[in-house]
């Protein structure tokens, strides 16, 4: 019998990754607290920390104005999706450039599958992780950290000791050790109560999971005890899933403070259109249903859709999502979110020459997305037709 091929699955995080999209844009946040978020006046919350930030104890979906008493000087950078989605659209197609198989786990992270590869990069993929992590800097101006190990489990967890901007190999065999000397947390599954209720039964160290049995795990967690067992030692899936073509993108905000005002509201959502339509065009798609959501104080939301001729085009898009919000505000009520989603993609290149033709404006949009790129996305903003 032949003996199973070794796997080897990479994992890359881009730290920080919104705030470190601001930092190209901006270099005047380099090296300060910096978070990207919402207004700290309502419900704004942290989208993303600097680790300047995190040091005074700001972290992730904490509110923006919790976050400025603990840390009064920090800066508070409003987010652009669409260049995060921009950016992690374009790394991932690079990295697909030296793995055959590549999965986004989400937009700033994602997995790679070495397995059968070792031959093309003279035997020593731990070096090749090296190279990835200074392209990522080199090309992207993004630091990221870069893991690899026998399976997915093991290399995110080695690449959230090695973060920021660090490179770990973690090598076959080795799996248990590396793993055993780390706080319980690190492992995915043990969340907060979890972690409060183990620490309680003296597990403190991911070997003190890893000196009991799976039937002991079972007794302590329940069927969740296996894969907490199985992860404490090392053992995670080494299968990857292609990423799919996307269904849907969509943009939406919560305001800080409620909006009755229908022309503020139609402001808000020519804001939301702009960065949706940007995203779509980075793709090289054109949508055929624009969808509005509009979320009442009273948290009753209301999501109403119209069909179009396929576009990108934030005037054609800005004018049907309008419309549909004065058709469907209705109601003597404060509004507390706005979303804009477009669907049913087709791919510019795909459309018959005659209807691509006559887009006059594709040139105009394509410069816009330019110059927003280039000098961010406030400088320049697209009028109707």
């Amino acid at each position: 019998m032949l003996a199973s091929k070794k796997k080897f699955i990479a994992h890359l995080d881009l730290d920080c990754f919104y705030v470190s999209v601001e930092r190209i844009n901006n270099t005047s946040l380099n090296g300060k607290p910096v978070v990207v978020g919402g207004t700290p006046g309502g419900r704004g919350v942290v989208a993303s920390a600097s680790y300047e930030a995190r040091k005074y104890g700001v972290h992730s979906a904490m509110p923006t104005g919790q976050a400025l008493r603990l840390c009064p000087t920090l800066m508070i950078v409003p987010g652009h999706y669409g260049e995060y989605e921009d950016y992690s659209d374009r790394i991932y197609k690079r990295m697909q450039d030296f793995s055959p198989v590549v999965e986004r786990a989400s937009i700033d992270e994602m997995y790679m599958d070495f397995t059968g590869c070792e031959h093309l990069y003279s035997g020593d993929l731990p070096l090749l992780m090296h190279k990835l992590h200074n392209l990522v800097r080199d090309e992207f101006t993004l630091p990221c950290t870069v893991a690899l190990s026998a399976n997915k489990l093991v290399s995110k967890v080695a690449a959230g000791t090695a973060k920021p901007n660090g490179v770990i190999h973690v090598p076959h065999g080795t799996e248990r050790d590396f793993l055993a000397p780390l706080e319980i947390d690190v492992i995915p599954g043990i969340g907060k109560k979890t972690s409060e209720f183990l620490r309680k039964k003296g597990f403190k160290l991911v070997a003190d999971i890893q000196k009991i049995s799976i039937q002991q795990a079972v007794t302590l967690l329940g069927k969740h005890g296996v894969w907490i067992h199985n992860a404490s030692n090392g053992r995670g899936t080494d299968t990857l899933s292609p990423e799919t073509a996307r269904k849907s993108i969509s943009n939406e905000e919560t305001f800080g403070h409620d909006i009755a005002d229908i022309s503020e509201l139609e402001k808000k959502l020519f804001s939301l259109v702009e960065g949706v339509c940007a995203s779509v065009r980075s793709h090289k798609w054109k949508a055929r249903t624009i969808t509005l959501k509009l979320r009442y104080s009273d948290f009753n939301t209301v999501t109403r859709a119209e069909t179009v001729p396929p576009t990108n085009d934030d005037a054609m898009v800005s004018r049907t999502v309008t419309e549909l919000l004065r058709r469907n505000y209705t109601r003597k009520m404060a509004v507390r979110l706005l979303g804009v989603k477009l669907s049913h993609f087709i791919d510019q290149e795909g459309m018959e020459m005659p209807l691509f033709a006559q887009d006059k404006r594709e040139p105009v949009l394509t410069a816009v997305d330019t110059i927003r790129k280039k000098f961010g996305e406030d400088v320049i903003h697209v009028g109707g037709v």
